[in-house]
């Protein structure tokens, strides 16, 4: 399926929407940053919010479970004309206790349980494979908490095929697997506006460019 397809299927074009009790989707090779524009364009002028997530294995130790949904918490926060009462209460009773502590997991799995439940709200989660193991069961299993309290979260979640039996695990039932990879035109694409930006292109001459253009392709599809 195409990004856009990725796309409506999240936002409820009944043409994408093959499952009325999904609430996840995992894809493979998706530009999560496409669908998040797509969504934005669709949604434009609606009650809805639209968040998004990247894990970077650089920063795999900074980025847990709290600190990834606390950030979507923020976009949905800062999103809003008028933040519910019951949510900024919520804030300003934890740093009055806890002297400014940021909110622990369960306090934002509240306060998005709250949102998520009277907004329709899109969480996109890039390279969930990413994120350590603990965090990635965690996140999941928090995740859980948020769809079991909300009717209107729709979580898309992109990663390597091995974080698929771990998304339906723990979301049985609720989980549409979408398969993604480039075709050979993409590979084909990608590798001529590489080569044409080659800053030796003294080093290539017809034949090897023609080889490239053939084995890199074929090597790929073959993975």
């Amino acid at each position: 399926m195409e990004i856009l397809g990725s796309a409506r299927h999240l936002s409820g074009d009944k043409e994408y929407y093959p499952r009325k009790d999904s609430d996840s989707v995992l894809t493979k090779g998706a530009d999560s940053s496409l669908v998040v524009d797509r969504l934005c364009d669709q949604t434009r002028g609606q009650n809805t919010a639209v968040t998004c997530f990247y894990f970077d294995f650089a920063a795999r130790k900074e980025q847990t479970a709290t600190s990834m949904l606390g950030s979507l918490l923020k976009q949905v926060i800062s999103g809003m004309e008028r933040v519910p009462e019951e949510i900024s209460w919520a804030l300003q009773e934890q740093k009055r206790i806890t002297s400014g502590r940021k909110p622990q997991l369960a306090d934002i799995i509240k306060m998005l349980q709250l949102i998520t439940s009277s907004l329709r709200t899109f969480m996109v989660i890039d390279a969930l494979d990413e994120c350590t193991v603990v965090q990635r069961f965690r996140l999941l299993d928090s995740l859980k908490e948020i769809l079991d309290k909300s009717s209107g979260a729709r979580i898309l979640v992109t990663g390597r095929p091995h974080v698929r039996a771990e998304i339906e695990r723990r979301h049985a039932g609720r989980v549409t697997s979408i398969s993604m990879g480039p075709t050979t035109d993409d590979i084909l694409n990608f590798l001529r506006v590489r080569l044409s930006e080659d800053e030796t292109p003294d080093a290539m001459d017809e034949s090897l460019e023609a080889d490239i253009l053939e084995k890199i392709p074929g090597s790929i599809s073959e993975m």
